[in-house]
């Protein structure tokens, strides 16, 4: 069975926030660029709260294919609460709708 990775990862769409994670969503690390820092701080906190959730589900989903891949039965992998493949790709639609921000400019400084 391969090794299971200790850190994960999720970024915002343009990229200017992302998140290392835990298995468990807890943020190891965080990359935000400077415009982002001219936001209100209660939004920007969501933002990477709201990442390190969805960096989780990843981990969940990662955790989900692993025991498959080793057998286990899918009776038993719905009792684990894992998230299944369609549940993360349905739940990153409604975030990505719901919570992304676009960029208010798309001139950037060089």
């Amino acid at each position: 069975m391969e090794e299971f990775p200790a850190e994960f990862t999720a970024a915002s769409l343009t990229g200017a926030i992302a998140v290392r994670t835990t298995e468990q969503g807890l943020p190891v690390g965080v990359t935000v660029d400077a415009d982002q820092l001219r936001r209100d701080p209660a939004d920007l906190a969501a933002e990477i709260l709201r990442l390190c959730q969805k960096s989780a589900k990843r981990a969940g989903l990662a955790r989900r294919n692993q025991l498959a891949e080793a057998g286990f039965d899918p009776a038993l992998l719905a009792a684990t609460g894992l998230p299944t493949e369609a549940e993360v790709a349905a739940a990153e639609i409604v975030e990505e709708q719901e919570y992304e921000n676009e960029p208010s400019s798309w001139l950037r400084s060089v």
